[in-house]
């Protein structure tokens, strides 16, 4: 296996390597897993693979879990189909930059993303490097930052367009996640910036070093979070990947986010995801 940077910040190509023979080669996926932690995403071509082997390899990583709103592979449980065609109604609301299910008390672990069919054009999607962007933060947005906790919210994202019923029921079965803005990565100990397009509301800014007067709580609060959200957009944290059917794209969620592009109606445009259950950020 060759491990090839995309950038010099985020993104590795592999090359000369199966991810079928992973699931049974020890050393193998130690390989890739090492590399997955220093580079946080990682893409591999020609992987014409089984559904069956896609979860295989996944699970390598941790159990899988399904997705309350994106419908799964009934055959094959934690395989989450996401499928775009030109018959769906538009214009078609496709994506922000995010990181998979922080709405979730325990967010997943990584997420592995295989192409079965893609346009000619267009339909790549880019990862941004949220341990770089928390350690480039000025000084006194780290201390400032320092402490805070934020909600995420599956309402006020996948619930938001649903009727009022069904959208409140989405909420009682997931409710409001809490979590630090800056959490620690379980497995190599860095900091990270965990703010993304889930993110609602600090939970605990309301605070006298954060407010002088009732002024300061929404628009102090709700400017910072939008400051610290757009650190994703910084292109020198970035790398876009252009998909070909059977490519495949391997990353670490606790310390990225993502944004896949839609700029390719009317095409159709179909992947298979599995993600790992993660642990809850500290």
């Amino acid at each position: 296996m060759r491990v090839e940077p995309l950038t010099c910040s985020i993104g590795a190509e592999l090359v000369g390597v199966s991810l079928a023979d992973a699931i049974h080669d020890d050393g193998l996926f130690a390989g890739i897993r090492e590399a997955l932690l220093k580079h946080r995403v990682l893409f591999v071509r020609g992987q014409d693979i089984t559904a069956g082997e896609h979860v295989a390899f996944a699970r390598r990583f941790g159990e899988l879990e399904d997705h309350p709103v994106a419908g799964s592979d009934p055959e094959h449980p934690g395989l989450v189909r996401i499928y775009k065609s030109p018959e769906e109604p538009t214009p078609r609301y496709e994506n922000s930059w995010h990181t998979d299910a922080t709405w979730r008390e325990a967010p997943p672990l990584a997420s592995i993303l295989r192409c079965r069919e893609c346009p000619p054009v267009g339909g790549d999607t880019m990862w941004s490097n949220m341990v770089l962007a928390y350690e480039n933060l000025p000084q006194h947005i780290k201390d400032q930052i320092a402490g805070l906790r934020a909600r995420h919210s599956i309402e006020a994202s996948f619930g938001a367009a649903m009727p009022i019923e069904k959208r409140h029921a989405l909420r009682a079965q997931f409710p409001d996640a809490e979590h630090p803005v800056v959490r620690t990565h379980p497995d190599t100990g860095e900091k990270v910036l965990f703010v993304n397009g889930f993110t609602t509301h600090f939970t605990n800014f309301h605070t006298p070093e954060h407010v002088r007067f009732g002024q300061d709580f929404n628009p102090g609060a709700a400017d910072l979070l939008r400051y610290l959200i757009t650190q994703a957009y910084i292109p020198e944290y970035q790398v876009r990947w252009r998909w070909t059917p059977n490519s495949v794209a391997i990353w670490d969620n606790r310390s990225t986010q993502h944004y896949a592009v839609m700029d390719y109606p009317p095409c159709h445009r179909r992947m298979d995801r599995a993600t790992v259950i993660g642990d809850r950020p500290f």
